[in-house]
């Protein structure tokens, strides 16, 4: 009787939960989110604008376009415009400053409200000591490494791109020819002259961008060094490192005022996404509307100096990686109309020839065969 009497006890627990949603006061459009710094090194400063959405809305960012960005130092005498190069975001290639001299950046949207953000003195950043790694738990984990002789940075901001090279499984040298009203016919040679894999589809590039919040400080030591900073973990087996993979870490030294707000934000965006998600409304940084003062903006502007480094890694140098694409063995049909018609219906790509000719024909998925599925066949710029 005391078990029954427990159980529903939690039973009613259970059913007298609610889902809480916080009751903020935002505007409909959501609050200005302005992202990125003031580039006082060589290199381009780049300004993202959007809005923020509610916190009950899985609406898509919203990208804040046709505005006028301009960065203007204090005394009014010099101003630098930039372009949006893509929706909401506003660049220019390099903005030349003087060290002795504060500046700031100001925003005229389309709608016209005017916002600036404070001025901000010029930082430089301290060199990148290395970007490092070692095998930790089967994967990988990425290390940033940093100091600064003179004890004056204490705070930094660091952000990374990575990139990697992966390949079809399954290479291709046929493909399916299709009837005059255009249903799948037979198999043949790309090239029946020169029948070789088709290298569109079999070499491939990936780059992600990651939009987490990474920041440290050196406040609390005796010396400006930041050692063995976590960048991120590449999980065992992981295709990024199945050929070549590369990182390149970007470094900045923001003030205190900075680094406070971007803990804050770290906080806050754990739960929610990234600093273009919803966001809560006491969270303004150093940007105001000077159109509607009582109206929050969510960002932090500053001028810094962007410092990079890059590094490859090697599936040679991580043996027993054993990265595995998971692609189910190729199907056998018969190179004949009706069998190819149904297999070429589904999604599969025909990888190769059989062991007499053609007369059978091998299949396998898409993803399997064609690698600008999951990413682009464009070599980047960079890669060894």
């Amino acid at each position: 009787m005391k078990k029954l009497f427990i159980v529903s006890l939690l039973l009613m627990a259970l059913a007298c939960r609610e889902k809480y949603i916080p009751q903020l006061n935002e505007p409909a459009t959501g609050y200005l989110v302005v992202e990125g710094f003031i580039n006082s090194g060589s290199g381009p400063t780049s300004i993202s604008i959007s809005r923020s959405t509610k916190i009950s809305s899985v609406a898509t960012i919203v990208k804040e376009t046709g505005a006028l960005v301009r960065v203007e130092n204090k005394n009014n005498t010099t101003n630098f415009p930039l372009a949006e190069t893509s929706p909401g975001t506003y660049t220019h290639p390099q903005i030349v400053l003087n060290s002795a001299e504060q500046y700031r950046v100001y925003i005229r949207t389309a709608g016209g409200k005017e916002y600036i953000s404070d001025y901000s003195n010029v930082r430089t950043t301290p060199d990148i000591d290395s970007v490092s790694w070692r095998r930790e738990n089967a994967g990988v984990q990425i290390y940033a490494n940093t100091h600064d002789n003179t004890n004056s940075t204490k705070f930094y901001q660091f952000k990374y791109e990575e990139t990697w090279e992966f390949s079809s499984t399954f290479a291709t040298m046929l493909k399916v020819y299709k009837d005059r009203v255009g249903n799948p016919h037979h198999v043949g040679y790309r090239d029946s002259s020169n029948p070789v894999y088709d290298p569109k589809v079999l070499r491939c590039w990936k780059t992600n961008i990651p939009t987490n919040i990474l920041i440290n400080t050196t406040e609390k030591l005796s010396n400006d060094v930041v050692a063995l900073y976590p960048l991120t973990y590449i999980e065992p087996a992981s295709w990024k490192l199945g050929i070549l993979y590369s990182i390149n870490l970007k470094q900045y030294a923001i003030s205190r005022q900075a680094f406070r707000f971007l803990e804050q934000m770290r906080k806050n965006t754990e739960q929610l996404g990234s600093i273009f998600d919803a966001q809560p409304s006491d969270n303004n940084g150093n940007l105001h509307c000077i159109t509607h003062p009582d109206e929050p903006v969510i960002g932090f502007i500053e001028v810094s100096e962007e410092k990079q480094k890059r590094i490859f890694i090697s599936a040679a140098q991580v043996p027993g990686w054993n990265y595995d694409s998971k692609c189910l063995p190729e199907v056998m049909v018969k190179n004949i109309p009706d069998t190819i018609a149904v297999t070429a219906g589904t999604p599969t790509r025909v990888a190769r020839g059989g062991m007499t000719g053609l007369d059978y024909v091998y299949f396998a998925s898409d993803v399997c065969v064609d690698c600008t599925i999951r990413g682009v066949n464009a070599k980047p710029i960079f890669w060894p």
